[in-house]
């Protein structure tokens, strides 16, 4: 027998039967979907925030009225995904849950205003997308999240575990393109999420040799000389837009052109969307249900927490209950099945008995009628009734005569007339 061949699709899927590096594991995954009422391009903007967060995301993820909560939840644990995302839209407005999988806690935001990525990219001037950038995922920066307060702490932890953590020692520098900039305003409660890609330009060359540095051509029809172009008085670009503050010593080379280790170079930031203003509204303690740890709106006295928390345990009493009996009829119906399959094997095996002994009696019944005709024939009598009697009971021999007693009676009146 030679070896079976491998399918089409079995050759195209590299990932086959390969197992997933620590890293990629260990690093949090997420689901970006979008509920509730349809408009104000909702659908555009969870593509962009799945933008975001890739390349650990389901980024091609087709999500249905159809399929429930339960359903992400139950492939989550597979496919090593630790955050939910969904975007919802209701009659007062749109918000946006994060939920931490499988048990919570789950964070509500109202969002206010957002600005979709296309949008945002087609306001700049200089735009600089590209899908290296999306390769890695991207540098998150809290400011103003020191305050007092567990709903703050719980913020700026949610947003930090949904992105993996960064190794200082071993950190590639030329892996971090982009960054998640989120602003905490104490006044007005409202966060600032913003999305950049980030460019490396080296500082302190003229614009001649920043051009010679990038692998651009450059222009000689104005010079005399070639020196004449790399001693010009112009400024580069990096030093007239950037400010002091953004100047860095690099620690490592990295993969762009001009950028060498223990050199300076200026960080610049462009916006690659999309811009999303929120305002946190509810805690939950479990995974969109559960205690109301915080709410900007609602403040509950103790007694009317702990009379929450009491019909929270009598419906969790009952909910057991239920299943405990859904579990004894389940257990009671298998039971009924077995029994019920049991007898049915049984009256099969005595009915085939029952059947067994009948063809062999009518087997023995047919000998003895194929006897007396051959007795008949010969002496041109009837026989002797004990002469040619079985061991059958008179009963069963009874039900099978009719079927020749008919013949039998017209052969003996044919018989005796031919003697006369």
């Amino acid at each position: 027998m030679g070896h079976r061949k491998k399918g089409r699709c079995v050759k195209r899927n590299k990932q086959l039967n390969t197992e997933e590096k620590e890293d990629l594991v260990k690093a949090p995954h997420s689901f970006v979907i979008h509920r509730g009422l349809p408009g104000e391009h909702i659908i555009e903007l969870t593509k962009d925030f799945r933008r975001v967060m890739e390349p650990f995301t389901a980024s091609s993820l087709k999500a249905r009225k159809r399929n429930s909560i339960k359903d992400f939840v139950s492939v989550a644990g597979v496919l090593h995904v630790s955050h939910l995302c969904i975007f919802t839209r209701t009659e007062l407005g749109m918000y946006l849950k994060l939920c931490r999988l499988p048990r919570g806690p789950t964070l509500t935001f109202k969002v206010h205003n957002f600005s979709l990525a296309k949008d945002v990219v087609s306001t700049l001037k200089k735009q600089m997308v590209f899908e290296e950038a999306f390769k890695n995922s991207p540098l998150i920066v809290l400011n103003n999240f020191s305050g007092e307060g567990m709903q703050l702490k719980l913020i700026a932890s949610m947003f930090q575990n949904m992105f993996p953590t960064i190794n200082l020692i071993n950190v590639d520098l030329s892996t971090i393109r982009r960054c998640v900039c989120l602003n905490y305003n104490t006044t007005t409660k409202i966060i600032d999420f913003r999305h950049y890609a980030i460019k490396v330009v080296p500082v302190g060359l003229s614009k001649g040799v920043t051009k010679l540095v990038r692998a651009k051509i450059p222009n000689l029809s104005k010079c005399q000389d070639f020196s004449e172009f790399l001693t010009k008085s112009t400024v580069s670009e990096s030093e007239a837009e950037d400010d002091p503050t953004s100047h860095v010593t690099l620690s490592q080379k990295l993969s762009s052109r001009g950028n060498h280790e223990n050199t300076t170079s200026a960080i610049r930031l462009s916006e690659l969307g999309p811009r999303i203003t929120l305002q946190l509204m509810k805690v939950e303690g479990g995974l969109l249900d559960g205690e109301v740890l915080f709410h900007e709106f609602i403040h509950k006295t103790e007694e009317e927490k702990l009379q929450i928390q009491k019909k929270r345990e009598e419906k969790k009493k009952l909910k057991e209950k239920r299943r405990k009996t859904q579990e004894e009829n389940k257990k009671k119906k298998e039971l009924r099945k077995e029994e019920h399959k049991e007898n049915s094997l049984k009256g099969m095996q005595k009915k085939k008995e029952i059947a067994k002994k009948s063809m062999e009696e009518s087997v023995v019944e047919e000998e003895e009628d194929d006897d007396a005709q051959y007795y008949r024939e010969e002496v041109g009598e009837e026989p002797e009734k004990e002469l040619f009697e079985g061991k059958t009971s008179q009963k069963r021999r009874h039900k099978f005569i009719p079927r020749y007693k008919t013949k039998k009676l017209k052969r003996n009146i044919s018989e005796n007339e031919t003697h006369e």
